[in-house]
């Protein structure tokens, strides 16, 4: 692996970091040629029928990796899958998961109080609900409907858990933020899934004040202080929010409201709200959300949410490279100093360490609320596109597109934040589709969307764009697996 020195060749500074102008940025026209991009690929693929899910086998049985392979189907290229350290426990496609068009997208993780684990799995046409037996099975419970009266699909759905509820956004027009119940699962019989209903979700959350379309690109949760935030709304002008965060107060989940929203920044692509304990003793205990605003890293001070633009700007931060800057996480979820950065959109655009076109994340130092830095960096063996990370116990855990999924030990990142002792553990490739050209991987926006690897038992959930869901495990692990420098979190007293 390069030094993080030798690539990182000038300051990121907000004037000349990003790959495009400010102005593409803030009418949207990076977001939107990203988004073509992505369309052509699907148009593509489905006209080539890689969305027809009979011609993938379901799983119903472990399938080690050996010798880094695990292989489904003998002799079968698109059915044989490239692994490190990582079993695959079971496999349904989305037709299985009762989608009738598939295009899976976001997901997450909910386990209830007697422990049995269930995920939200997203698809163009709803949310399917699963759950993950004790053996890895992926035994599917039923699905909710897409919320939209003159949308039928959407390719953007994103889920996110706020204690017992599951909260669902989407791309679709009127579609706004639904909430739905999880405990409804606990007495489903999967042998007859479920088809709920609008009229069964928990609520609604829709403000065309300051969602004038009724859409959103994701969502954000502050679980400990009971709200959550619509982000990127459409359209970004003509309304006071601009795309920014959207606050959502859930006190009362059964009935949603907004008290204000945040849009000094313009476009949110993706955030994390903590209430923050960290180096930064001017803001501990505080409300803080991080920003992923399409060309820099935005830190908000979220204390204040009544009205339009009351939270206040306490820095942005660019970098070489920027292009298209997409979502991040902490290391440690107790002790708010070092992110893990992923942008989408640099290695089509040769922009910086990546270039050479394999992914980089980006390891900022946000010690100083103010004056965040980068660090350091860590660059991918595997050639493809970085988009979703999350961080358990010191293991990041990546849904990188074609290159699957990837797992990395970033535990020692607080010895060495310049990313120099970071290693990926474990990988699955669930894309076999690509395997066969020169790097053994493709710049394109194809196969993992999103994965949940929070489950205490070890089992990680991966939707897949074409196929559908896979369930694997890191190989020799009764349990989640552990970075070996984690130690247990730290705040202060």
């Amino acid at each position: 692996m390069k030094s993080f020195t030798s690539l990182l060749v000038a300051s990121a500074t907000l004037a000349g970091a990003a790959k495009f102008s400010e102005s593409e940025y803030d009418t949207g026209a990076v977001h939107e040629q990203l988004m073509g991009k992505k369309f052509a690929t699907w148009d593509r693929q489905r006209a080539e029928g890689a969305f027809e899910g009979e011609q993938y086998p379901s799983v119903d049985e472990k399938v080690e990796c050996i010798d880094g392979i695990a292989t489904v189907v003998e002799g079968d290229a698109n059915n044989t899958f490239r692994c490190n350290n990582m079993d695959l426990y079971n496999f349904k496609t989305h037709a299985d998961l009762g989608s009738f068009v598939g295009h899976g997208s976001g997901s997450w993780g909910w386990v209830s109080e007697d422990g049995r684990e269930f995920a939200a799995v997203g698809q163009a046409d709803g949310t399917a609900f699963v759950e993950i037996g004790p053996n890895g099975e992926l035994i599917y419970l039923g699905r909710l409907p897409q919320y939209s009266e003159i949308q039928r699909y959407s390719a953007w759905r994103e889920i996110r858990a706020y204690k017992n509820y599951m909260l669902i956004g989407s791309e679709a027009y009127d579609h706004g933020v639904q909430i739905f119940d999880m405990t409804k699962l606990l007495d489903l019989d999967p042998a007859n899934p479920t088809n709920f209903t609008l009229d069964e979700q928990t609520g609604h959350f829709l403000n065309y004040d300051y969602m004038p379309w009724g859409r959103l690109h994701n969502l954000v949760v502050n679980e400990e202080l009971n709200y959550a935030a619509a982000l990127g709304s459409a359209p970004r002008f003509n309304h006071s929010c601009a795309s920014g965060l959207v606050w959502i107060d859930l006190e009362d989940p059964t009935n949603p409201t907004s008290p204000g929203c945040a849009g000094q920044d313009g476009y949110v692509h993706d955030a994390q709200c903590v209430v923050y304990h960290g180096p930064d003793t001017r803001y501990e205990g505080k409300d803080i959300c991080f920003g992923y605003n399409e060309d820099t890293l935005t830190i908000y001070d979220a204390t204040e949410k009544t009205g339009v633009n009351q939270s206040a700007v306490l820095s942005k931060l660019s970098y070489v490279g920027a292009t298209y800057t997409h979502q991040g996480w902490f290391i440690d979820p107790e002790w708010h100093q070092y992110i893990l950065l992923d942008d989408e959109y640099d290695e089509d655009e040769y922009a910086g360490p990546a270039a050479d076109q394999y992914p980089v994340t980006y390891i900022l130092d946000v010690s100083n609320l103010e004056d965040p830095k980068q660090s350091g960096l860590y660059k991918s063996k595997h050639f493809g596109v970085d988009h979703n990370q999350y961080v358990f116990d010191g293991l990041a855990y990546q849904s990188n597109y074609g290159i699957g999924l990837s797992v990395l030990d970033v535990s020692g990142i607080p010895d060495d934040p310049s990313g120099g002792n970071v290693e990926e553990v474990a990988w699955f490739d669930i894309y076999p589709e690509d395997d066969h050209l020169p790097n053994q991987g493709i710049i394109d926006w194809v196969g993992t969307w999103s994965h949940w690897g929070g489950f205490p038992s070890g089992y990680i959930l991966v939707n897949t764009i074409e196929r559908g869901v896979f369930v694997t495990k890191m190989t020799g692990f009764e349990k989640r697996a552990r970075g070996k420098r984690h130690a247990a979190p730290r705040r202060l007293a």
